[in-house]
């Protein structure tokens, strides 16, 4: 196993066959489940994986130390991909220390039964290894309220870890190399925004908490629980969470539309090509019903401007197009230029519903006409449809 740094040791596992993390979010590239292990006078594993990889898991500890004890566990957050294994390390280690805060352990019983030889440390708190100091700081709903991250000081090297749990983490298995240096990170900057925006984005004013906590800790690792681990790019990684948790956006726009028979597709490219022309130089579109959700969330936290269309279906909202603006409003994201057009055969509600899912729960900046398109377009609503591109272009530029 790879030593990161003075006798800290990843032991994580990588999931390559799973389509949907959490039955929800592709998973093009896989996913890692990390784990790490300090070999000092004491031994600590810092959380577990996936109950299904438990047998490579082990395999991974005892190649490291062997036929020694551990003495305590360290459950950061209780998800089940972190402390689904918890059970069957106990088998091995039946004297292993659980150590967590209170709501671990009410969760702990809850999932798994499990209620003894438990250490409860509050915020502050910290535990001695021998060389390695760890201490302990609570970041409750980043993204769940038992959540806490546990920075370690390593006395011979004079470094400073942080095991941040989700945070910082991104979708993407790791393909051999562990640390950030080692491997190409390209794919893993849109995956981290993927990872942020569907999972713990809501949660912008708790993550804004916790960097604030932090704030005074020089880090020189940072070891999340999916991802690689940072090291080389910590400032990259930690400005990033700070812009995406104060929804700070860029200026570009997202333009994402429902169709059936093409009618509404032609009049967002028609808004997209006068945006364009307008100087909005970052567009991206998608077809709501082709494109993964996650996707079109991704880049709404990246994107300040954004344009919905769709037809009406069944006297409503067309379904999909209904399904994303819910979502976007479960998510609670802020701070956004928001456009929309639609489209009717022969009774008008598309336009009047996401309206009124702007008006109730999106609470967006509304920008430019709405534009309503019976049938099919004609010169009058393509007209429209360039002065929507036009207005939101403008708007943007204003930013």
């Amino acid at each position: 196993m790879q030593e990161i740094t003075n006798k800290i040791y990843y032991v994580g596992v990588n999931d390559r066959n799973k389509s949907l993390f959490e039955g929800l979010w592709p998973l093009p590239n896989g996913v890692s489940y990390n784990s790490y292990l300090i070999d000092d006078e004491k031994v600590c594993l810092i959380d577990t994986v996936e109950v299904d990889f438990f047998t490579q898991f082990i395999e991974h500890i005892q190649e490291v130390i062997g036929d020694r004890e551990i003495d305590y566990l360290v459950i950061n957050h209780m998800e089940p991909d972190h402390s689904g294994s918890i059970a069957l390390i106990k088998k091995y280690y039946p004297n292993i220390q659980i150590v967590g805060n209170k709501k671990t352990f009410q969760m702990m019983e809850g999932f798994y039964g499990i209620t003894e030889n438990t250490v409860e440390v509050k915020n502050g708190d910290a535990i001695e290894l021998g060389s390695h100091t760890l201490n302990f700081v609570l970041v409750p709903m980043v993204h769940w309220p038992e959540t806490m991250v546990t920075l370690c000081s390593a006395t011979e090297s004079q470094k400073t870890i942080l095991f941040s749990g989700d945070a910082f983490g991104c979708f993407g298995a790791l393909n051999g190399g562990v640390i950030d240096e080692q491997i190409n990170c390209d794919t893993f900057w849109l995956e981290m925004v993927r990872y942020y925006s569907n999972i713990v984005g809501k949660y912008g004013t708790p993550v804004q908490n916790a960097l604030k906590k932090l704030a005074d800790v020089k880090l020189d690792y940072i070891c999340a629980t999916h991802g690689p681990v940072w090291h080389q790019y910590i400032n990259k990684v930690v400005a990033e969470y700070d812009r995406m948790s104060k929804y700070e956006t860029e200026p570009g726009l997202v333009i994402c539309y429902g169709t059936m028979y093409g009618n509404t597709e032609r009049a967002a490219e028609v808004i997209a090509r006068a945006a364009s022309e307008a100087g909005v130089k970052n567009i991206v579109m998608y077809n709501v019903s082709k494109t993964h959700h996650s996707y079109i969330i991704r880049d709404v936290f990246r994107y300040k401007g954004l344009i919905v269309g769709a037809p009406t279906y069944n006297t409503a909202l067309y379904h999909e197009m209904d399904v994303l603006l819910s979502e976007l409003a479960g998510k609670d994201i802020k701070n956004h230029l928001l456009g929309w057009f639609g489209s009717y055969g022969w009774a008008s509600k598309a336009v009047s519903e996401i309206a009124r899912w702007n008006e109730e729960k999106l609470h967006y900046e509304a920008v430019g006409e709405p534009v309503e398109i019976k049938q099919a377009l004609t010169p009058e609503t393509k007209a429209q449809c360039e002065a929507l591109g036009k207005a939101m272009a403008k708007r943007l530029s204003t930013i």
